[in-house]
């Protein structure tokens, strides 16, 4: 029990009614005893008998100290006192598995609550000295630190030392705790076997048995491998029977195939040999052709000299005959020179007679100038005398000048109107460009919803390219998809549209007109096969209902618009969509909406609303009339998330009509005032030529005037101008003289040059002619040099030629002589092995005999057809595994052979111990439940006598005299009758039990009273008799007036927050005060 206050929980053992007291020593356990082992003075107690248990903070106990007795020991406590604490420190003290006791699979859940840290120690009985086992558990790390008299040591250890105690805490035969109790009947016969095998037989009972199951296990795996083997030689043997015949063909044929293949080999060496004989004729060839070479080279050498000499003679020659045309050179340049000097001097006289005819011609036309003046002046004077008088021009001058001004100024506003509307028009079309980039924006978009459109619907979308295509087919309105036509006034809403609208009708078109959609689905769906949607408006408007409850009303729970505020859309469409699906009753709200939503539902009765981010449908049952809401999340908007002002749009349409309106009006004035412009220009230039014609008039007197006295004046320059020709005729013809003179001295010295010139040339055709003989000559001697080379040119060929056919025959000698070592598998230092020598010279030694025959061998290798060497080498595989399975199965069988006589031998020495202790244990067995008017039997269960694996112990029990022996089973007995059959079996084993100590934990709580009263009395007799191991027995109850035995030991279990510390303890003490509580009593 758990308390607030610090428990202490004490185990009190007391002696029987019949037994005297203990010495207190050992009835009062201290707080904590040495742990050092103690010697054993004398006593019963058996070899790995418990003496001591001591726990520290484990489960109930803080600190607790139990000193059992040798013989029965009964810890009897209340229930949840602790009694099952100790049987859990036996079984995890002595390296127990925790989930072995059925309460929990972790060693740390077994500290008291509230503890980092709990101690088990336990103290077993050894005749060389006792062994005291500690175990400290650390909760935080779920970890055992093991000691073994106070040394640290690991749990290997702890379970080697425990097992050769012979203590077995996971045999339910020797330890059955109190959440294992069920589960013995639930033992398989085998399992049954086993414990018990281990619990009371000798140590070598349960090995015999298990090397009996291991040699049976291997006695069957070999029975089923010579089994096996055998059968798949069987088949072996038959199948190389059947395929004998194929294989001796195939041999037949290895030999014709063995006669192609040293055919084969031989073929390269005479092919070697053929190569080789023409090798060695070529190169004797090469050295004939050689020396002739060598022959050739000698006789062109004088050749070589002559021409030489020659070339050496012409370089001479060309020498001379340079220099004597550098000579003529320079007489050349100088007879130039003169020539020149001569050209120039007839040059000079010919500019002095071309001067003196300039002259002449000048004076010449001097006088010619001066008789035109004359006349022309002439001309002008009668022409001044002829010129009437001029009458006052001026007043005409000035009205035209008036005119033409106001014809300018006019001109000038004109041109400033045309500007003006210049500058309109640009501004227009300005604007027009802004008007026209706003609406193909616009444009964008709907291209952008039209293009979600074909991707997802294209079929829709190809309606809607007919309908633009085909609109005066319809008498009425036809609206494209809903979708299209929709325009969300913020993109952020269009998730509560497209989650109202079911996608079928966002994409159907709208008619106002039943006649119109019949024709628009006769078109569209049967003509061209397209699936589309539509819709008709309704005949009366619902585009412009109020809703039921004012949008002020709903303000209040968060709404903050109806659906149908939330877009724009053509009448018809709207009227469609409030009709269909009431989007001007369908509230919106924000956050705020869902936090109260409850609220909303229960005040407003709405039938459909939404939230931020879902929708509610509001429903009462028909039945009940409850209110049944729903709630889903809202989908992501795909299609309506592009907003299109369409009202917008229509103004910048009609603003862009307007300024089309006024461009046109521009241009309109500018063609007037273009046509006005130029009426203005005509009849300015009409006014600038009649005063230019004014103005001339004016002007024409005093102009022949300036003509005349211009004149006058250019005369009397002229006739001033005077030439003297007789005294430059003179001059020139005296110059003319002088350069003659020069002239002829000139010609002398070109004649002298001329002559020295002529005699150089003379020389020099004279040398080319000694060199064109020279030439000749080394032409000659070159020819012959040329023809001498060709001859050798042609016997050096025909060498190299020679030369390389000899590489190329060694060349390929080699190649034939390695193909030929490969074909015989040798070294290029091997010689033909003899046996090969020796096969050759039964062979053909021609290349054409070896060729016929393998021609002849491979027809005939040929013939065997159908035949597989791998059947060859299956049939040689599995002439081999013949033998080595033969040999195989031969040890095989005398291995089974060895495995049957030691499976005899084993079997001897287990199975006859075995029923004789089975029978020990059934004649308990049967003598226990005799006692009890019952019946009861235990004997060896066996399937198959070769099947020691299947061994069991068979249960069988019968409480009442009108049934049968039924086996023990979980289900066929009641709880009671398995609790018995149980605690009657461990007794039964107890007499012949070798283990040191059994721990039975409240076997006795499903017994009827008589059972339990007859089962203890077996258990007092059973566990008190002398040489009998230690025996727990734990229960929360006994009946009264049960028999005691002097030899049991009673340990009393309380527990509680007013108990004393552990050291505090007296038993005597506790007994005297007894004694004067009821001495002092007055009697009755």
């Amino acid at each position: 029990m758990a308390t607030p206050s610090r428990k202490t929980s004490t185990p009190i053992p007391l002696a029987s009614k019949r037994a005297a007291p203990r010495d207190p020593s050992s009835e009062v356990p201290s707080k904590r005893k040495s742990s050092a082992p103690s010697l054993p003075s004398s006593g019963p107690f058996v070899e790995g008998s418990i003496v001591r248990i001591a726990m520290e903070n484990f489960l109930t106990y803080d600190i607790c100290e139990v000193c059992p007795g040798p013989h029965l020991n009964m810890i009897i406590g209340a229930n949840g006192t602790g009694k099952s604490s100790i049987v859990c420190a036996i079984c995890l003290g002595l390296a127990g598995k925790p989930a072995f006791m059925g309460r929990a699979d972790k060693v740390g859940f077994f500290v008291k609550r509230g503890c980092s840290k709990g101690t088990i120690e336990i103290e077993l009985f050894r005749t060389s000295g006792n062994l005291v086992i500690t175990r400290e558990i650390d909760v935080a790390r779920n970890q055992s630190f093991w000691f073994i008299n106070k040394k640290s040591t690991t749990q290997k250890v702890v379970e080697e030392q425990v097992a050769a105690l012979n203590i077995q805490v996971s045999n339910l035969c020797q330890f059955l705790p109190q959440d294992k109790v069920g589960e013995f009947a639930k033992l398989s016969k085998i399992e049954l076997l086993e414990a018990t095998e281990k619990s009371i037989g000798p140590p070598e009972m349960h090995r015999y048995h298990c090397e009996l199951k291991n040699f049976r296990e291997k006695e069957k795996q070999l029975e089923t491998s010579c089994k096996e083997k055998t059968e798949y030689l069987e088949k072996m043997i038959q199948k190389n029977e059947r395929y004998k015949q194929d294989v001796e063909r195939f041999y037949e044929r290895k030999r014709h195939l063995d006669l192609i293949e040293m055919l084969e080999a031989k073929r390269p060496w005479v092919e070697y040999e053929n190569v080789r004989q023409e090798y060695e004729e070529v190169k004797l060839a090469r050295d004939r052709v050689k020396d002739e070479v060598r022959k050739l080279k000698e006789g062109q050498i004088p050749m070589t000299r002559r021409i030489e000499d020659i070339e050496t003679q012409h370089h001479n020659l060309e020498a001379r005959i340079k220099a004597k045309a550098t000579d003529i050179k320079e007489t050349s340049q100088k007879c130039k020179q003169k020539q020149d000097i001569i050209e120039r001097k007839d040059k000079h006289i010919e500019e002095l007679q071309q001067a003196l005819t300039v002259k002449q011609n000048e004076e010449h036309d001097r006088q010619r100038r001066i008789s035109n003046t004359r006349k022309m002046i002439e001309d002008l004077q009668n022409e001044l005398k002829t010129t009437e008088n001029c009458v006052n021009l001026q007043p005409q001058i000035d009205a035209i000048t008036n005119d033409l001004r106001q014809v300018q100024d006019k001109r000038e506003l004109c041109e400033g109107e045309i500007i003006d509307k210049h500058k309109e028009r640009e501004t227009l079309e300005k604007e027009k460009k802004s008007v026209n980039d706003q609406i193909v924006q616009f444009d964008n978009l709907m291209n952008q919803k039209e293009d979600k459109l074909r991707q997802r619907y294209r079929d829709t979308y190809d309606a809607v390219l007919w309908l633009r295509n085909n609109r005066d087919k319809f008498k009425q309105g036809v609206y494209e998809p809903i979708m299209l036509t929709i325009n969300m006034k913020d993109n952020k809403n269009a998730k509560y549209i497209e989650n109202h609208i079911p996608s079928n009708d966002l994409r159907a078109f709208v008619f106002e007109s039943q006649e119109d959609m019949e024709v628009f689905l006769k078109e569209v769906r049967d003509n061209k096969k397209l699936r589309v949607n539509t819709v008709i408006a309704p005949k009366s408007s619902y585009a412009d209902r109020a809703p039921s409850r004012s949008l002020n009303e709903l303000k209040q729970y968060g709404f903050f618009s109806y659906l149908r505020e939330l877009f724009d859309a053509p009448a018809p469409v709207m009227s469609y969509l409030c009709s269909q699906y009431h989007i001007h009753e369908v509230p919106v709200g924000t956050e705020r909406t869902r936090e109260r939503i409850e609220r909303v539902i229960q005040e407003t009765r709405l039938r459909q609303m939404y939230t931020a981010e879902e929708k509610y449908v509001v429903k009462t049952s028909f039945y009940s009339n409850k209110v049944i809401s729903s709630n889903t999340s809202l989908k992501v908007a795909q299609f309506l998330t592009v907003t299109v002002d369409l009202e917008q749009r229509r103004h910048l349409e009609e603003h862009l009509k307007e300024v089309n309106r006024k461009l046109r009006a521009v241009e309109s004035g500018l063609i007037a005032l273009r046509e006005t412009n130029k009426h203005l220009e005509h009849k300015d230039n009409e006014l600038r030529q009649k005063k230019k014609e004014l103005l001339e008039r004016k002007t024409k007197k005093r102009q022949l005037e300036q003509k005349i006295s211009s004149k006058l004046g250019s005369l009397k320059l002229m006739e001033q101008d005077t030439c003297n020709l007789e005294e430059e005729e003179r001059k020139a013809n005296t110059r003319i003289k002088e350069i003659n003179v020069q002239k002829a001295k000139l010609v002398t010295e070109l004649t002298h040059l001329i002559k020295t010139c002529t005699s150089l040339h003379i020389q020099k055709v004279d040398l080319i002619l000694q060199n064109t003989t020279v030439i000749s000559e080394k032409n000659k001697l070159e020819s012959d040099y040329m023809a001498a080379s060709s001859q050798l040119r042609s016997t050096e060929q025909h060498f190299i030629e020679l030369d390389e056919s000899r590489q190329r025959l060694l060349q390929k000698c080699k190649e034939l002589m390695k193909r030929a070592r490969q074909v015989c598998n040798l070294t290029a230092e091997q010689n033909i092995p003899q046996e090969y020598q020796t096969a050759f010279q039964d062979l053909p030694n021609t290349l054409d005999e070896i060729d016929a025959l393998l021609t002849e061998e491979r027809s005939r290798a040929s013939c065997f057809t159908g035949l597989n060497p791998t059947v060859v080498d299956e049939y040689t595989k599995r002439e081999e595994e013949i033998v080595q399975l033969t040999e195989e199965l031969k040890i095989k069988k005398d291995e089974l052979d060895k495995y049957r006589e030691n499976i005899s031998q084993v079997k001897e020495r287990w199975l006859n111990p075995l029923k004789e202790l089975i029978g020990k244990i059934n004649e308990k067995f049967s003598s226990f439940f005799s006692s009890m008017q019952c019946a009861g039997e235990v004997d060896l269960h066996i399937e198959n006598e070769e099947d020691y694996d299947k061994y069991g112990i068979q249960i069988r029990v019968k409480f009442r005299s009108s049934t049968l022996l039924h086996e023990l089973t979980p289900h066929h007995q009641s709880g009671g009758e398995r609790s018995v059959s149980t605690m009657l079996y461990l007794m039964a084993l107890q007499e012949l039990n070798r283990c040191p100590f059994r721990v039975v934990d409240e076997i006795n709580q499903g017994m009827d009273p008589i059972n339990e009263r007859r089962v203890f009395e077996m258990v007092v007799n059973t566990a008190c008799k002398e040489n009998t191991s230690q025996y727990f027995f734990i229960t929360p109850k006994l009946l009264q007036n049960l028999p005691y035995s002097e030899k049991m030991t009673v340990l009393f279990v309380y527990n509680g927050p007013h108990m004393l510390e552990p050291n505090k303890w007296n038993l005597k003490a506790f007994q005297r005060r007894r004694r004067r509580i009821t001495f002092t009593q007055p009697s009755q």
